[in-house]
């Protein structure tokens, strides 16, 4: 499927995958996937960063290919290791069978006991994947600037096997909640866009469209109830995802109504911390106030 032609096609074509951008970040990825460039998105947990890479896969008919960076990650695990297990499974068998044929060693490093990792498999795959870099901000600085270097030439050289290029770049999303501050290399690299919270009207929107089974009523009392722990000082306050949560656990509970007491009891879908918890309870009654 090609690309649209213009911001606002890509705007609907993206709802159709029940994602629905605003004209900012519908430009920044227009802008992104046109002129190839990786897509950096920052803000808050559970705004829709992740998401909006799943539905892009989905709409485009691609491929995702999720990259999930944590604290300790290495290039091997983000390029490509050799399969040992199988490696050493060969070498007995060569021997065994007394062969010590120079080919049959030299395929021990062979595509065939290659295991490919999420980059090698994106720059084989080219502008068939979607390349989702998710959480960028866990990994470390070295793995930040290797970073850097796959996405300025989407290329990987394997000593044993050569170098493999990707003849047109997949589409690259980064996404970062902002542990710690990423380079500017690595910013100046990517076209760039901060995802904050939706306007309730957007957010109620969002509810309906994912979760279809939850009335607009529910939606606007879960939303309205949702902004107002959003103005409290939580440790972690409650994203797009969460408002979502919330509203899919009160329709499966039969509720029409957001009374402090069906509140207290559904907590568990929209906080997710003891601290956080206790406060809210103390508060409940001033939450749900006109819910």
């Amino acid at each position: 499927m090609k690309y649209p032609d213009t911001v606002q096609e890509l705007i609907q074509t993206l709802r159709q995958g029940d994602y629905l951008a605003d004209r900012g970040l519908a430009t920044a990825v227009f802008v992104a996937m046109h002129m190839q460039r990786p897509l950096l998105l920052e803000g808050e947990v559970g705004v829709g960063k992740t998401q909006i890479a799943k539905a892009l896969a989905s709409v485009f008919g691609r491929t995702l290919i999720r990259l999930q960076c944590y604290e300790g990650i290495d290039t091997n695990q983000a390029l490509y290791e050799w399969d040992y297990a199988r490696q050493l499974l060969h070498i007995r068998a060569l021997s065994e069978r007394n062969i010590e044929d120079e080919a049959a060693v030299e395929k021990l490093f062979g595509p065939q006991f290659l295991l490919e990792r999420p980059l090698m498999q994106a720059v084989q795959a080219g502008d068939d994947a979607v390349l989702l870099i998710d959480e960028v901000d866990r990994a470390d600085d070295e793995f930040e600037a290797f970073l850097l270097e796959v996405l300025s030439d989407f290329q990987i050289s394997i000593p044993e096997v050569g170098t493999i290029k990707a003849e047109t770049p997949p589409l690259v999303v980064l996404t970062s909640n902002r542990t710690r501050d990423l380079h500017d290399a690595l910013k100046r690299r990517c076209m760039y866009h901060w995802i904050d919270y939706p306007t309730p009207d957007r957010e109620v929107e969002i509810v309906t469209v994912q979760a279809p089974g939850v009335s607009e009523a529910l939606a606007r009392k879960v939303v309205a109830a949702v902004n107002r722990l959003r103005e409290m000082d939580l440790v972690k306050p409650p994203g797009v995802a969460e408002t979502i949560d919330w509203a899919r656990t009160l329709e499966f509970l039969g509720e029409s109504q957001l009374s402090a007491d069906v509140a207290d009891v559904t907590l568990g879908s929209v906080v997710k911390d003891r601290d956080d918890l206790a406060l809210v309870r103390d508060n409940i009654k001033e939450i749900t106030s006109n819910a």
